[in-house]
């Protein structure tokens, strides 16, 4: 799996990062990986963290509401307003930090994710350009450790899909 692409670019004149990660699999197991919370609550949180959906609605106008749980009881809150949808090749949604009733948090960087799904021979290669409002939340996403937290997490969706490729065989 060493040899799939994944490419974290950060484009600061456009105050975005796109992500291109290529995956061992077929289209429609990625694209459940992404949208459906028994799957996002195994490798959305970078491990020892764990993502715990409180609500998830993926339909256009729904959105999923979740927490990262952290080892020592730690919680942070996530919000993902989807604004649009194409089943199995792309969605677009409103990513940003909430409280657990998930009213958003208007003091910390909210991006507006474009997540785009397309075959690659047998395996399916998924980018996602995260654009923010302004330079300074770019900016703060980055100190915050975005790039290695999405690493690590990416590392343990990796994991997830080879299991359940196996299952599924």
């Amino acid at each position: 799996m060493n040899n799939l692409q994944f490419d974290f670019l950060v484009d600061k004149e456009n105050k975005s990062i796109t992500v291109v990660k290529e995956f061992s699999a077929e289209r429609a197991l990625i694209w459940d990986v992404y949208t459906k919370s028994e799957y996002l609550d195994q490798w959305f949180a970078p491990k020892p963290w764990q993502a715990k959906t409180k609500i998830m609605n993926f339909i256009e106008g729904g959105y999923w509401l979740y927490a990262m749980c952290g080892p020592n009881g730690e919680e942070h809150w996530g919000r993902m307003d989807y604004e649009q949808i194409t089943p199995k090749d792309s969605y677009i949604a409103w990513d940003g930090f909430c409280d657990s009733e998930g009213n958003i948090n208007i003091q910390m960087p909210r991006a507006k994710w474009h997540t785009l799904f397309t075959d690659n021979g047998e395996n399916t290669i998924v980018k996602t350009i995260s654009t923010y409002n302004s330079l300074n939340d770019l900016e703060t996403v980055i100190k915050m450790g975005v790039k290695e937290g999405l690493t690590i997490a990416i590392r343990g969706l990796e994991e997830l899909i080879t299991q359940l490729k196996e299952q599924r065989k």
